[in-house]
């Protein structure tokens, strides 16, 4: 049987914090402020992979109420995630992402991005899509005070 999850997180963009992207730092003034290193991509990521596999949300494994993940390298806690579904008897099948984020572009950095998710996922990378839009001017992303992400993972069971 496949399951499908989707995934939904966004921060907003502070000085004084690295700009992580699924798993790659982006050279910006500004970074994703949060609890852990705020890389909304990975985030949606976790949330649509625990989504398909029926293991909660986020929030459940990593609050952010707990010191332990302050500051957390969010590529640590995606490669937990996947620990998580194999233990399960769950493979997974396919990952599908995009990035709302008005600045910087992430063309120059899709291809690194795309591979680090890949990596981090043990899939080929041909399963693992990267997308990206801005926010066009209007709301928080279109004004650069924050980005988003969404993702949509499809899981099956490995028996």
């Amino acid at each position: 049987m496949t399951r499908t999850g989707i995934g939904y997180d966004c921060h907003r963009l502070a000085e004084g914090r690295r700009l992580v992207i699924g798993g790659v730092e982006i050279p910006h003034e500004r970074g994703l402020d949060g609890h852990s290193d705020s890389d909304v991509l990975s985030h949606a990521v976790i949330d649509a992979l625990l989504g398909a596999a029926g293991l909660g949300d986020i929030g459940e494994h990593f609050p952010d109420t707990d010191e332990r993940w302050r500051d957390a390298d969010s590529i640590v806690l995606l490669e937990a995630v996947v620990a998580m579904i194999r233990e399960a008897g769950m493979v997974l099948v396919n990952v599908d992402t995009t990035l709302l984020m008005e600045t910087p572009k992430l063309a120059p950095y899709r291809a690194a991005v795309r591979e680090r998710l890949a990596l981090a996922l043990g899939l080929e990378i041909g399963r693992v899509n990267v997308k990206a839009t801005t926010g066009e001017r209007i709301g928080f992303i279109g004004r650069g005070e924050g980005a988003a992400a969404l993702a949509t993972a499809s899981v099956e069971d490995a028996g």
